[in-house]
């Protein structure tokens, strides 16, 4: 009994002096436990006939990026992919985009396996504490089915809406909501070629009945423009469904770069560079077949309206090409749909208003109908800028969205100098203003230094030297003379490796300490086998990560650093690391 005791003294004082020894790095300063990534991430797969079924089991607290998921078939065809609708998240460095925090399952339907046919699959998370995993890749061996010749696709799920579901065609949206088509349609009803034509059309609607009832005219006109969506949410839902077929191709540089080159075409047509219609004969049949319908009944009215929306005017043709084109990314028949009916219920809205209560509530003709239809030219260019951004990548989509804020400030501007109301010469100092605000991206494109505060991958206000390679680190490390050593584990897809440059080695407290020390960053962005290799070597699970060693080159116990730290809990880890 005594010799019993006397081991749980032991174990007590030894259990203390552990704690006592842990202390020295407790508080708030200690690193969260992170595990590792098949931990966090657990992958498995099966296979039945053509149909694979890919499974990640995730860890509470963590999630895995949708647009960081690919697929890589070898010796087969990928003919559909069934991926789930994610959460949105957002972040300063990597804006908008789709994660997955519970357990996802992704069926991925296959044609055409060869008899080495294999699928390998690319993917990556981060810790919510702010700890991201290097890319991960996994190699799916697949089961032949049917002979065939070697094929090897690339497709990522995140964006090959032409094969999703319907869950995946919702994460597949559009990136302005389908609201703003209403909008676009009861802008474009104030243009030149559509204006002037609303009391003629309420004149048809009515025909000769104008005793009749409020409540009549208003179903009579609410019908004319019912018949007119019908024929665009057709039409919205026809292009829509086309683009399904085509989804994987409008992903390709070549295509959106395509479409953007059309986009830009019908800008400049509501610029006035050229007229954009259908041809004058195929207007004129239209027309006379509308005008045969009977004014004042429902379904003629109805008719009319259906028959009107195919006959597009110069101002609205540009418009509903832009949104056509648009929603055909989508693949998403009801978001195609939907969208085509607020565009021409926007335009029917005032044609409602003016059939009820007659011309006085129109606004009267003049130069400001020629500047509404210019305005639609701009908002048509930011479709263009949307899809070179997802060529380009975020700093020239950037760069792109600063041209045409500042391109329609000006053109707004000048529009304010051909006016002699009161109160102009305010709203073009707000112009002003706001094309300086806008055009500060483009100046730190001109002029670097007028930028002391961005962001770079060697993060320039530290003097930290690159480290590549484990032989690198080793002689670097024996060369500390005498200083504790730092090395930062740096990658661009880290948003906290971000967050520790922008934000912790710049804090006042941080960089005077820091200039005590030996200071390397190993960028491992590139994820290559050196990157890996030195991964292992410092048993590292994932980003960022931040070591300290000693002068003579070995790892101070108890100092790393796994996720983030703002600068005050930097900094006072750091003062604990002071000998």
């Amino acid at each position: 009994m005594v010799a019993h005791i006397a081991r749980l003294i032991v174990l007590a004082l030894t259990l203390f002096s552990l704690q006592t020894q842990a202390s020295l790095f407790s508080g708030p300063a200690t690193s969260p436990h992170f595990v590792t990534v098949d931990q966090a991430f657990g992958f498995d797969f099966s296979q039945n006939g053509n149909q694979l079924l890919l499974k990640w089991n995730i860890k509470p607290g963590y999630y895995l990026y949708q647009q960081k998921i690919t697929l890589t078939a070898s010796q087969a065809d990928i003919t559909h992919i069934a991926m789930p609708a994610g959460q949105p998240h957002e972040d300063e460095f990597f804006g908008k985009s789709q994660i997955y925090t519970q357990d996802l399952r992704v069926p991925v339907s296959l044609h055409d396996i060869g008899p080495a046919a294999s699928l390998t699959v690319t993917y990556q998370g981060c810790a919510a504490a702010g700890f991201c995993y290097p890319p991960e890749t996994r190699n799916v061996p697949l089961s032949q089915t049917s002979p065939s010749g070697a094929v090897a696709t690339t497709v990522t799920p995140a964006v090959a809406a032409g094969t999703l579901s319907e869950p995946a065609r919702q994460a597949t949206h559009l990136p302005f909501s389908p609201l703003w088509a209403l909008l676009i349609g009861i802008g474009v009803a104030f243009t030149p070629c559509v204006l002037p034509m609303y009391p003629l059309i309420s004149a048809i609607i009515l025909g000769d009945r104008r005793t009749i009832r409020s409540s009549r005219i208003f179903l009579l006109a609410f019908i004319y423009v019912q018949g007119m969506a019908l024929t665009y949410t057709l039409m919205g839902m026809v292009v829509a469904a086309a683009g399904l077929r085509f989804q994987a191709a409008l992903q390709s540089p070549a295509v959106l770069l395509t479409l953007a080159g059309v986009f830009i075409l019908l800008a400049l047509s509501m610029f006035g560079a050229f007229t954009l219609q259908l041809p004058s004969a195929l207007q004129t049949r239209l027309t006379l077949w509308s005008n045969r319908q009977k004014s004042g009944s429902l379904a003629g009215v109805f008719l009319m309206g259906a028959v009107a929306g195919l006959i597009c005017s110069p101002c609205t043709t540009a418009p509903l090409s832009a949104i056509l084109l648009y929603i055909a990314q989508s693949g998403n028949l009801l978001a195609g749909g939907g969208t085509l009916y607020l565009y021409a219920l926007g335009m029917g809205l005032p044609l409602i208003l003016v059939t009820l209560f007659g011309n006085r509530l129109l606004p009267k003709s003049g130069p400001w109908m020629q500047a509404v239809k210019e305005g639609f030219g701009f908002v048509i260019l930011a479709l263009p800028v949307f899809l070179i951004e997802r060529v380009a990548g975020d700093l020239w989509g950037l760069r792109l969205w600063s041209l045409l804020a500042v391109a329609f400030c000006g053109w707004a501007f000048s529009l304010s100098l051909k006016s002699h109301k009161k109160g102009m010469r305010v709203l073009q100092i707000v112009w002003l203003g706001v094309a300086i605000i806008a055009a500060r991206p483009l100046q730190d494109w001109v002029f670097p230094s007028a930028s002391p505060g961005a962001l770079s991958a060697d993060s320039r206000e530290l003097p930290f030297d690159d480290v590549s390679t484990i032989a690198r680190l080793d002689q670097r490390l024996q060369q500390s003379q005498g200083k504790i050593t730092m090395v930062d584990l740096y990658a661009d897809w880290c948003v906290a490796c971000k967050e520790f440059a922008k934000y912790t080695f710049t804090a006042p407290e941080v960089a005077q300490r820091l200039t005590q020390y030996q200071l390397l960053r190993a960028n491992v962005t590139a994820n290559s086998a050196q990157d890996n290799a030195l991964l292992s070597h410092l048993k590292v699970l994932g980003l960022p990560t931040l070591l300290f060693f000693d002068a003579e080159g070995q790892e101070i116990p108890g100092s790393r650093v796994t996720g983030y730290m703002n600068g005050r809990e930097f900094a006072a880890h750091l003062q604990k690391l002071q000998p």
